[in-house]
This record gives structure tokens, C-alpha cells and sequence, in this order.
């Protein structure tokens, strides 16, 4: 591809840093973007502390300090800033609104926001708060990695006869409050066979070997750590079980029952992953009853027409194929930066992508 509007190549800073709710999938979301634009722009990620590293092969730099950014940013002078750090504020965005000519926000939940160009909000709230014109609300900006695309529309296909029902238990990279191990004493209680996988998260903030003691106790039960695909091992479960930020988007894609506990108050006001897209959300997971849960799980098991109705409910959103809109947005406010050219503003790019 040749650069935009045949020129020299343009600039675009990525700042990816990680916060609640999101998991790996931002640094994944960056990396695939990166992937795309390489050909026709210059890319450079900014790592901080909280940072993921830089995807193979892309060009990094190291900040330090909460004043690092804008003096990198002065420096580097990129056309475009696609920044994915939690919420900010409106004194750090205004700074930075005098350096970079366009900003393109993922999932801010800040004041901040209000002066970025464009705020892809595809993690999103219930709310009836009227929505600013250059906010791109829901899942239209979400797009799977290559290996849940691999396995798309997998709860469609007809599993061969197995001895046992699988359950998968996902939450995150971090898992804040511990919910894998309160899931797997949950369901130590289960009398039916079941094959059990726990999938421990590369950052997992809590001691491992209490949840490979309580996997002896029970037969069938497997916890695996990094590195591990995702995906690959979801697409063999019957039922997913896992926190309700980014997973259930791509569990979704896939098309597979999946059961819902929420990490803290800001998963829980997320508006995805309800009985409407057909998942089984059981509130915060601190405050589960061992019988709520284990009712959830068994549902989709025991119940054929159930376990149909939720793939189906999932399949129908038609999730995954935000990719090309992001990077159509990305590629307009490279050749029409909001404080260079004048141009549009971010209200005419909501409406082509909603």
C-alpha cells in the first residue's frame, strides 16, 4: 500500500497501558491494528510502566513518569495518537491536544475523553446520558484476534460424543478478587462428572498452588498457566465461565454458554454480556451463592434448547468485523487532523461507522 495521499509516510503513537476490565485484549487490539497500517504509516509504541511490551518487530520507547508522555509526544511529533490507558483526565488530554494534530481513544471512561477526536467506547455501560457526537458506542469497533476468529461460530458445529461436559474458568490476566479460586471451590461441590480446565492468568495476583491442591481433590480438573491459546482451549468447552470485560466478546464469536461473574462495580455496569446477547450474568463475583452457580452452569448442560437459544443469541450479533471501520477511521484523521486542516469532526466519522 502506499502511504496516505502518496506522501511521506505519517506517524501514529500507540500508548497501551493496562486497566480494569480489559485484560490482554488492548495490547492484542493494538498489535493487530500495528499489523495493518505497517505498510502505509510509521509506528512507534510508547511503553510505560503499566505497559505491555511493543508488539515483534515495531519500534519502541521507553517512558518513565507521568510527565514522560507529552515530553515524548514533543519530541516524536506523531500525526495521530491511539492511546488505550483506562480513563484520563481533561488536564492530561488538553496538554496532549497541543502536541499530536489528531487522538483516538479506546474504552475512556474520563473526562478526557470529551477532548479526544474520537473514543471507540466498545466496552459500554446502560445508560440513557446523551452520548458525545464523537463517541463510537458498542461492538461495532470489536475485532477478534486470528485465533478466536479461527474458531468462529464453533458452538454451531456438532461435537463428537465425549465421557464428559466441559467447563472452562477464565478470569483474566490478573484476576483482582480471586474468582478462580472461589469458582473452583464452588464447584468442587458438583456431583456430576465434569471435566473442569482452569486457565490462570499471566499476571495472576494470588498463590497458584492453593487452586493445583484443590484441582487433586477432584477428578478431571486441570489448571494450566502461560502460555496457552485462549481460544483453542475454549472452542473444546461446553460451558465458559469468566469475568465480564473483553471475554465474553470473544466467547461470542465463538459462540459458546458462557456464564458471567463481574470483578468489581465497573464490570458490572457493563452492558454486554447479558441474557439478551445470551449469556447467564450472575452478578458480582464476591457476592455468588455456590447454588446460583452451580445451577448456571448445569442449565446449558442439561438443557439442549437452552444451550441453542444462547449460541444463537450470540451468533446473531454478527460480532468481529470492526477491524476495517477502525482503520478507516485511523487512516481520516491522518489526512484530515482536527486542529491541522480544520475538516470534519469526529461526529461525521461516528455516523460512517454506526
Amino acid at each position: 500500500m502506499i502511504p496516505i495521499s502518496g506522501q511521506e509516510k505519517k506517524r501514529i503513537a500507540f500508548y497501551i497501558a493496562r486497566s480494569e476490565g480489559k485484560g490482554s485484549y488492548p495490547e492484542r487490539r493494538a498489535s493487530m491494528l500495528a499489523h495493518e497500517l505497517r505498510q502505509e504509516t510509521e509506528i512507534v509504541f510508547l511503553c510505560g510502566k503499566n505497559s505491555p511490551p511493543a508488539p515483534d518487530g515495531f519500534r519502541s520507547i521507553s517512558i518513565i513518569g507521568q510527565a514522560a508522555l507529552p515530553k515524548t509526544l514533543a519530541v516524536l511529533k506523531p500525526d495521530l495518537l491511539i492511546r488505550d490507558s483506562g480513563s484520563t483526565t481533561q488536564e492530561d488530554v488538553e496538554t496532549i491536544t497541543k502536541l499530536v494534530p489528531s487522538i483516538i481513544h479506546f474504552d475512556d471512561f474520563g473526562d478526557g475523553g470529551n477532548l479526544a477526536d474520537l473514543v471507540f467506547q466498545t466496552l459500554y455501560m446502560d445508560s440513557n446520558e446523551e452520548v458525545p457526537d464523537h463517541f463510537v458506542i458498542g461492538t461495532t469497533s470489536f475485532f477478534p484476534d486470528e485465533e478466536v476468529e479461527s474458531f468462529r461460530e464453533i458452538g454451531l458445529r456438532q461435537k463428537p460424543a465425549g465421557p464428559l461436559p466441559h467447563l472452562v474458568i477464565s478470569f483474566g490476566d490478573e484476576d483482582e478478587g480471586n474468582l478462580t479460586y472461589r469458582a473452583l471451590r464452588h464447584m468442587l461441590q458438583l456431583q456430576i462428572p465434569l471435566k473442569i480446565t482452569i486457565l490462570v492468568g499471566e499476571h495472576y495476583a494470588h498463590d497458584i498452588s492453593t487452586l493445583r491442591i484443590m484441582a487433586l481433590s477432584r477428578r478431571n480438573t486441570k489448571i494450566i498457566s502461560p502460555p496457552y491459546s485462549f481460544a483453542e482451549v475454549c472452542s473444546t468447552a461446553d460451558v465458559v465461565l469468566c469475568s465480564s470485560g473483553y471475554m465474553p466478546y470473544e466467547v461470542a464469536v465463538m459462540g459458546i454458554p458462557c456464564v458471567v461473574l463481574a470483578q468489581n462495580d465497573f464490570e458490572l455496569g457493563l452492558a454486554f454480556p447479558k441474557e439478551k446477547h445470551g449469556f447467564i450474568h450472575l452478578g458480582l463475583g464476591r457476592k455468588v451463592k455456590q447454588s446460583g452457580l452451580l445451577n448456571a452452569v448445569m442449565e446449558p448442560l442439561l438443557h439442549e434448547s437452552l444451550r441453542q437459544k444462547a449460541v444463537a443469541k450470540q451468533l446473531s450479533l454478527g460480532l468481529g468485523d470492526g477491524k476495517d471501520a477502525v482503520c478507516e477511521a485511523i487512516r481520516y484523521y491522518l489526512e484530515y487532523p482536527k486542529r491541522k486542516l480544520g475538516g470534519s469532526t469526529g461526529k461525521e466519522t461516528s455516523r460512517m461507522l454506526h
